[in-house]
């Protein structure tokens, strides 16, 4: 498995990307508050819509906790508008569509490079990277290893 190159301790890098409406929304907004920050490679592929549902059905769980979920991949805001209607998906997608955000964050490529890395990140509220998880098969992992890491700060 691949190194994430963002360490434990890290200020996360500024970024500015679409939502799902097309809004701008950038990292400056979003802190003040824990964030988990998860990259993935393509909406409606099984394994990420597998994901997205995780953290859907686990959202509640992590606003009660005091986290925001955000995920970011290549797709475009219509792509992204159209995934979080069709899964009911309560959380904000990124359009992050020439992948400058998840360079910056250090997210590595899977099989030989082929497939963009999914890499979960739990931030607190002042910007700093806390915690990380990469697998790219282990979907649920990342839903799981988050909340636990959450309840522990």
């Amino acid at each position: 498995m691949a190194k994430v190159k963002l360490k434990t301790g890290d200020r996360i890098p500024s970024f500015r990307l679409r939502n799902q409406q097309g809004r701008f929304v950038s990292s400056d907004e979003l802190l003040g508050r824990p964030l988990v920050i998860y990259f993935y490679p393509k909406d409606d592929s099984p394994g990420c819509t597998a994901e997205a549902c995780s953290f859907r059905d686990t959202y509640e769980d992590f606003t009660d906790l005091g986290a925001e979920v955000i995920g970011i991949s290549a797709d475009d805001p219509e792509s992204h508008r159209l995934f979080a209607e069709r899964h009911h998906l309560p959380f904000l997608l990124l359009s992050d569509e020439d992948n400058t955000v998840r360079k910056a964050f250090g997210v590595p490529g899977s099989l030989f490079g082929l497939l963009p890395g999914r890499v979960t990140f739990v931030v607190d509220a002042e910007g700093t990277l806390r915690y990380q998880f990469n697998s790219q098969i282990n979907v649920y992992g990342h839903v799981k290893k988050a909340k636990a890491f959450l309840r522990k700060l």
